[in-house]
């Protein structure tokens, strides 16, 4: 009998066309730009070669348009500085709760002992030529003594939720190393997340912002932090549990400016359509009570907190 033919290269084939299609577009655009805007595209391609990057042909060509051609950025005024707070700390205008901002090596919390929850967490990341090899994941959280709550990591034992990170463990330490990275283990920076939240959608955005976003970007702001509900389930030694969490995303270029929302429940699991959570920052901001970027100017912060994207890049 004749061997079996293996049916692979045949449902491989379209996928091969699209990419040579998507290719001889990009290039017969590219001949056309100015040499500043060829600058920027051989740096999104000499990243589409980074593997380690996870950056798609599809995510290159959506990108182009996105920066060139899309409404999705405003103007707004030059930073004055390059920390991890872009636009501000966040004001706490309709939080009910004292919030205490404590400041890390790579990333900034506001914390609610009330709550015993960090409120929101801010910290960038920027692109890199090759990741960093990082240190082995730390086995033990530690309790943060700059709060007053001082929740212990046992306080998250057997309570049917993990202990989820704001300011991500994985992107801060192949861009600020060890000690950076034992810091985002402080239980300061930690929130009850359900298990198929925390390693499914949840999971995803931190690899996105670790490898891809940067990759493609070049750098990127990000708040995180999580939404109360009324019901207020608390974990045994009090900690507050919140229905859902929150992310804003901030994409600077040539003196603009565009913003990525996603609001997450907690029963968000594997499989979870993100572009079905993509929100604005006007209605996270109405979930929350905070004031995200006050630090902008107030036309540019209308503007950039009503738009809702297409879809998460």
């Amino acid at each position: 009998m004749a061997a079996r033919k293996s049916s692979r290269p045949r449902r491989a084939r379209p996928f091969l066309w699209l990419n040579a299609l998507l290719l001889g577009l990009l290039g017969s655009w590219y001949l056309f730009q100015p040499p500043a805007r060829k600058a920027e595209v051989d740096q999104l391609i000499g990243n589409y070669f980074e593997r380690n990057k996870r950056i798609d042909l599809v995510d290159v060509v959506w990108d182009l348009y996105q920066l060139y051609y899309s409404e999705e950025f405003v103007r707004a005024p030059a930073r004055a500085d390059g920390g991890d707070l872009y636009g501000g700390a966040p004001r706490a205008d309709g939080f009910a709760h004292p919030v205490r901002v404590l400041t890390n090596t790579a990333y900034t919390v506001g914390y609610s002992d009330a709550l015993e929850n960090p409120v929101w967490a801010a910290y960038r990341v920027r692109d890199l030529d090759v990741l960093r090899e990082t240190a082995a994941r730390p086995d033990r959280f530690a309790v943060d003594a700059r709060t007053v709550a001082r929740v212990t990591p046992e306080a998250y034992s057997g309570s049917g939720y993990d202990r989820g990170h704001l300011a991500p463990n994985y992107a801060i330490a192949t861009r600020h190393g060890d000690a950076a990275q034992r810091e985002t283990f402080l239980m300061s920076n930690i929130v009850p997340q359900r298990h198929a939240l925390n390693a499914g959608p949840w999971k995803e955005l931190e690899q996105r912002i670790a490898t891809s976003y940067p990759g493609r970007f070049g750098e990127i702001w990000v708040l995180a932090g999580p939404v109360f509900g009324a019901g207020r389930e608390r974990l045994p030694n009090g900690t507050v549990v919140p229905e859902g969490f929150f992310m804003i995303l901030l994409d600077e270029s040539d003196g603009r400016l565009r913003a990525l929302g996603v609001i997450l429940p907690q029963t968000a699991g594997a499989g979870t359509d993100l572009d079905r959570h993509v929100v604005s920052i006007d209605e996270i901001e109405r979930r929350t009570g905070f004031d995200f970027l006050p630090g902008l100017d107030d036309a540019t912060e209308a503007a950039l907190e009503a738009k809702i994207p297409a879809r998460v890049w």
